[in-house]
């Protein structure tokens, strides 16, 4: 049953993982386009318990009971990672527009068939990439493309956490685990975006767990047409994230680039760099913004035809492929090419 154009978009999430019931779920809840109304899970239970606490009205004993349901509109998938295609598909095939959690595949040929997918059921797919619904992100790039800092040259990042639990889907290799998919896409998605092109050939160093077999520790080096890419992530290190943009005539860094926090102002850091240790640096303050519960309106307002969508499968697909050759180059140690899509 479709809405009017007016009404809240009505969700259903799949599955109660963390991410869904502590960060995206009340963000939701508190948009102006978009209402959660039910969760499945495969444990009742766990279901109802997430739905008591969150105000959300039905609960569903299976995925296929929530997409069976007419009043469902859209789904969030945040499933883990090699749950991410099937359930997807099985979603736009029920008639459900989805936003599906990154990585939205394991590789880039399993991405691309949610081309046909797509065309298919006419329904809009979406990668969960909220960062790039942030008003902070949304000005650094409006910031360059003002010629800020001179001509963008150098992108550089770090996202790095301390999790090492057997049990823990990002520790399982089959499932798509390790620091490269959970978090190292997020420096590669901004790079791309922020250059607005696709890198040429990427290269890569990576440190896989001895027991786990994941990677752990991956930098990357990615060369565009108009400059460079580096980062750096990890699973087994220190807490930390930043990201820095280099341009010929200035710089601009985010203090708190991916989990940007929603209950206090965001700030980035615009310096000429006439003046070493940060001396010249002026800081942009951004009001409390909740990043989820942008996302989400995007992704309604798109349902409604009031805009695209915040992520568009091409990009995610090009995104999957330069993941692609960071992993081929780890191997061979060599500059990969990443596996060309028309954005």
């Amino acid at each position: 049953m479709s809405g009017t154009n007016a009404e809240p978009v009505r969700w259903g999430v799949l599955g109660a993982a963390n991410i869904a019931v502590r960060k995206v779920i009340p963000a939701m809840q508190r948009g102006q386009s978009s209402r959660v109304i039910g969760i499945a899970s495969r444990d009742l239970e766990k279901a109802r318990s997430a739905a008591t606490e969150l105000g959300v009205e039905r609960t569903y004993a299976s995925y296929d009971e929530l997409l069976a349901d007419p009043d469902i509109e859209a789904v969030y998938n945040p499933l883990p990672n090699h749950l991410h295609v099937p359930w997807t598909i099985r979603a736009a095939e029920a008639g459900k527009h989805v936003l599906c959690e990154k990585p939205i595949a394991l590789s880039s040929d399993q991405a691309r068939t949610l081309l046909a997918v797509r065309e298919r059921t006419g329904v809009h797919i979406s990668e969960a990439f909220m960062v790039r619904s942030h008003p902070q992100w949304l000005a650094v790039r409006d910031l360059i493309a003002q010629g800020r800092i001179g001509s963008l040259r150098v992108v550089a990042g770090h996202f790095a956490y301390f999790k090492r639990d057997p049990n823990d889907v990002r520790s399982q290799l089959a499932w798509g685990g390790g620091g490269l998919m959970d978090v190292g896409c997020y420096p590669i998605t901004m790079s791309r975006w922020l250059f607005g092109e696709e890198p040429e050939a990427v290269i890569s160093l990576m440190e896989r767990d001895p027991d786990l077999g994941v990677d752990r520790i991956a930098s990357g080096l990615l060369r565009f047409p108009s400059g460079q890419a580096t980062f750096t992530c990890g699973m087994q290190l220190a807490h930390y994230q930043r990201m820095q943009m280099h341009g010929t005539a200035g710089r601009i860094e985010v203090q708190i680039p991916f989990n940007a926090l929603n209950d206090r102002p965001c700030r980035i850091f615009v310096d000429d760099g006439h003046e070493l240790g940060d001396a010249s640096a002026q800081s942009i303050d951004f009001p409390v913004v909740d990043q989820y519960t942008a996302q989400g309106d995007r992704f309604s307002d798109a349902v409604r035809g009031r805009g695209p969508v915040p992520l568009t499968l091409e990009d995610s697909i090009a995104n999957m492929a330069v993941i692609d050759a960071l992993f081929l180059s780890a191997e061979s140690g060599r500059w990969e090419k990443p596996v060309s899509i028309t954005r």
